[in-house]
């Protein structure tokens, strides 16, 4: 049996990758946490995928892994920054350009009224819309981190920023089934 608890988070820290220890209430593992929390609201949304909607689960599983790119950086110590490979543990502005043909994808197919969209369209779509939330949450996060110099570049800031307009994108599109979901539904 393999043991999963080290007893080493017990006084409140816990180790970065690479090296070095913070509080778990660091700004850093406020952010890293986000993400993964992030991704796992993103696996119930892909587990509420039917089989017409393969596309959009596979998509989704894409940004999860990629969400887990974003948490390796960040779960590093800027002075560790050099040990990061890009598209493994470092975002890169190739996966922001991914992300955007996506959203631009995924936008194709969808009308948005000229208002604001309450969530809860469906089962699906409000998923899609708790993720993008959470995402937000760890860009906010990270912006803070990086206007406090704890970032070893602005890229990661960049790509969770897309990958929240991503999960908007696709909470859109998962409502394109219930066309009377915008009527007289929330203000300008």
């Amino acid at each position: 049996m393999v043991k999963i608890y080290t007893k080493k988070g017990d006084d409140g820290s816990t180790s970065l990758w690479y090296g070095g220890r913070v509080p778990k209430h660091h700004g850093r593992t406020e952010a890293y946490g986000a993400l993964d929390e992030a991704c796992s609201q993103l696996g119930l949304a892909r587990a509420l995928c039917d089989d017409s909607q393969a596309e959009l689960a596979a998509d989704l599983l894409r940004l999860q892994d990629d969400l887990f790119v974003a948490g390796a950086e960040l779960a590093t110590a800027p002075e560790a920054a050099a040990r990061l490979e890009d598209g493994v543990s470092r975002t890169t502005e190739a996966m922001v350009a991914e992300l955007e043909g996506l959203i631009d994808r995924y936008m194709s197919e969808v009308q948005l009224p000229p208002k604001f969209v309450i969530p809860g369209g469906n089962l699906l779509s409000a998923q899609l819309d708790v993720a993008r939330t959470v995402i937000r949450r760890a860009e906010r996060r990270i912006s803070a981190l990086n206007e406090e110099g704890e970032l070893a570049g602005e890229t990661v800031i960049h790509f969770v920023n897309r990958a929240s307009d991503l999960a908007y994108a696709m909470a859109r599109y998962a409502d394109v089934d219930d066309p009377a979901l915008f009527e007289g539904r929330g203000k300008a």
